[in-house]
């Protein structure tokens, strides 16, 4: 099993300098990777950011990270993710990463997504500009997963997860308010995940959600939004080599 520790929606400012590291200093002994779904700013500043980078940098596991909307706010996303790579952290957007776990090779492919909706009720490539370029950006974050997790296939990944910050499936979002399901999340995420394979699939975003979903292709999908998980991180366990339609487990450490 590859112990996988997961956390988004963080929301640091400067007044939360050590809140988390306490945490995040016990990763060594329940986890083998910790990965962050994005939120990890209130306001996407370039000081906030250090305060982020303060909590993860040093820690006993590789760490792995996409943006949030929110790490956006400010035009300032470059200096976010270079704060973060300062401090040893791999930020992925459009793109993969191989990490050696105990001489396994775990994949990660990463995107922030975007929203559109879901099946049946999804935005559609039509009309204005404004919605076109809306929809298009959607489907470059979707297809930047696609080719990534495909990639890691392809680089003999024994184990595979997709991390993004918007919502795969709807399922993790129930108990938000169903209007605003557009702007949580995208199936064409969740078309990635099951047409190039993976072994789970972990978001943020979704801080009213719930914490267990699924693709339609079987891949479990795991809202880790701090809000839902209501502590600094979850675990799950995910089996090597195992069938990658179904066989994610999914259970959460108390930590």
């Amino acid at each position: 099993m590859i112990r996988v520790a997961a956390v988004g929606d963080i929301h640091l400012g400067p007044d939360d300098k050590g809140l988390l590291r306490p945490a995040f200093d016990s990763l060594a002994d329940c986890a083998d990777i910790m990965l962050l779904a994005g939120d990890l700013t209130r306001h996407g500043s370039a000081e906030e950011a250090a305060v982020v980078a303060g909590e993860v940098a040093g820690l006993p596991v590789r760490v792995v990270a996409v943006l949030g909307n929110h790490d956006y706010h400010s035009d300032q996303e470059a200096e976010v993710t270079a704060a973060l790579q300062e401090a040893g952290v791999t930020v992925l957007e459009g793109e993969g990463t191989v990490l050696d776990i105990g001489g396994v090779p775990v994949g990660i492919a990463g995107t922030k997504g975007f929203g559109g909706g879901f099946a049946g009720r999804n935005a559609g490539e039509f009309g204005e500009p404004e919605m076109k370029s809306f929809v298009r950006y959607s489907r470059r974050c979707a297809d930047g997963l696609r080719r990534s997790l495909l990639e890691l296939a392809e680089a003999g990944c024994a184990v595979r997860i997709a991390l993004t910050h918007f919502s795969p499936v709807p399922d993790t979002l129930a108990g938000e308010p169903p209007e605003i399901f557009p702007f949580l999340g995208s199936y064409l995420l969740a078309e990635a995940v099951d047409e190039a394979g993976a072994d789970l699939a972990v978001h943020g975003h979704a801080h009213m959600g719930t914490e267990h979903g699924m693709t339609s292709g079987g891949v479990r999908v795991r809202n880790v939004a701090q809000p839902v998980i209501g502590r600094a991180f979850a675990v799950y366990h995910v089996p090597v080599g195992g069938d990658r339609a179904g066989t994610a487990a999914g259970h959460a450490s108390t930590a």
